[in-house]
């Protein structure tokens, strides 16, 4: 009978928690942690970091090198080349500089070739070029018509490249595999989404919310759940399902940021505006900047993508969200200005951006 007592499962459960443990240690940060207080004392609004990873964030939003900008000064490009369709308004020898940076920015192993055809520059064959030129378009409306997001700082092909002919965090409408048995309304939680954060919350989080305008709710302002189109003293109250979705996007945020909740919240007060950072309102004014990217001019892309470039089962173009432009830093390469200064690019912040 001692086969089945203590002296047996005793060493066995220690196994069991060994195995557990060593599958689980290596998913954590170990302490010591870092903590910057980022509010009113009390409050709880610090921010929890990992010293340890800072230098590898640091590494990757470093800059790659380039020559000073020049002034505005002599013949415009438009003038001077063929076919130059967005950046006519810039004078040669910063278009020169802009043009080799982006090659260093978006294709620095295919050069030039990677969007024009050598042989002949204003050619449109390449629908690289087409692409590139729409991008242009989109850097300089980002620039010029959202600083209530980007503020001064600006972006540039790098902020979303990386050294990468597509950007290393674009999104479809992929929903993933369906379980068995399911009706269409399958709203995907239970199953982890690394477009989640790891959740199993929601399969895509960004569909309603980064390419559709679904309201961001969670919170009621009056207990007992009601129908969604029930407003009880002005308080519309929210579903589970709804909670999950936002949830599943806040998560997504969270990581693509490198931040906690109060980065954006006081936690002990989710709904009040009032008590939250300001960080708040910018990520607010990010969430419909990036609606309408999408709507405006990534998703139009479709009909100039290969198939390859598409969606694998959905056949929709790539789409933007946060991590797209943060790749992991609360502000896309650590706030350096893309667009002020003397390694700026004033030329890609402009009113001709419409």
């Amino acid at each position: 009978m001692k086969r089945f007592g203590i002296p047996v499962l005793v060493p066995a459960l220690v196994v069991l928690v060994l195995l557990v443990a060593s599958r689980t240690v290596p998913t954590m940060d170990h302490p010591p942690m870092g903590t910057v207080q980022r509010g009113y004392r009390g409050t709880g609004l610090v921010h929890v970091y990992n010293p340890r990873t800072f230098d590898a964030v640091r590494d990757a939003n470093e800059i790659p090198p380039s020559v000073p900008y020049s002034g505005d000064v002599g013949e415009k490009a438009g003038t001077y080349y063929k076919n130059v369709q967005v950046l006519g308004d810039t004078n040669i020898g910063e278009f020169t500089r802009l043009m080799v940076n982006m090659t260093t920015w978006v294709a620095p192993d295919q050069g030039c070739a990677a969007c024009h055809e050598v042989s002949n520059f204003a050619d449109d064959t390449k629908y690289q070029k087409v692409v590139a030129r729409r991008m242009l378009k989109m850097v300089r409306h980002i620039n010029t018509d959202w600083t209530q997001h980007v503020a001064e700082t600006g972006v540039t092909c790098y902020t979303c490249h990386r050294g990468q002919l597509v950007p290393p965090n674009v999104w479809f409408n992929e929903t993933g595999p369906l379980p068995r048995g399911v009706l269409q309304d399958f709203p995907g939680k239970n199953l982890p989404s690394s477009a989640a954060a790891g959740s199993a919350l929601a399969l895509d989080p960004f569909t309603p919310y980064l390419e559709q305008a679904t309201d961001i709710r969670v919170q009621s302002g009056s207990a007992l759940p009601a129908d969604d189109a029930i407003s009880i003293k002005g308080d519309t109250h929210q579903s589970i399902k709804q909670a999950e979705g936002t949830y599943a996007l806040m998560l997504s945020m969270s990581k693509s940021l490198g931040v906690n909740c109060d980065y954006c919240h006081n936690t002990r007060a989710f709904r009040d505006w009032s008590q939250s950072p300001p960080q708040r309102v910018t990520a607010w004014h990010g969430i419909r900047m990036v609606r309408e990217l999408n709507e405006n001019y990534l998703n139009p892309l479709k009909s100039v993508l290969p198939s390859n470039r598409l969606g694998v089962s959905s056949g929709d173009a790539p789409k933007a969200n946060c991590a797209t432009c943060h790749n992991g830093a609360y502000k896309p390469l650590l706030g350096a200005s893309m667009v002020q200064g003397d390694y700026g690019f004033p030329e890609l912040k402009s009113a001709a951006a419409q």
